[in-house]
């Protein structure tokens, strides 16, 4: 298991639209993700779940992997939140 922090970077948080894009990217791994936003855990691999965690601007997630392609998966989810998750 890899595990990485992040702050999200666009002004809207993770709303409907970067929600998506994080969970399309989270879809190309084989891997278990999941991340950490408060006292909460979410499947990054599900809209509703990510949605659920209401992370907006500036809050800090930590991103867990677990599986064949775990440092991958965690590589192109840190960096697709670095750049803004299409916004």
């Amino acid at each position: 298991m890899v595990n990485q922090k992040v702050v999200i970077k666009n002004p809207t948080g993770l709303h409907l639209r970067p929600a998506g894009v994080l969970c399309k990217e989270a879809m190309n791994y084989k891997s278990l993700i999941t991340f950490q936003f408060r006292d909460s855990t979410a499947n990054a691999k599900s809209v509703l779940s990510v949605l659920g965690a209401c992370v907006k601007c500036g809050d800090e997630i930590e991103f867990y992997c677990e599986g064949a392609d775990e440092k991958e998966a965690l590589a192109a989810l840190v960096a697709a939140v670095e750049d803004g998750l299409g916004e």
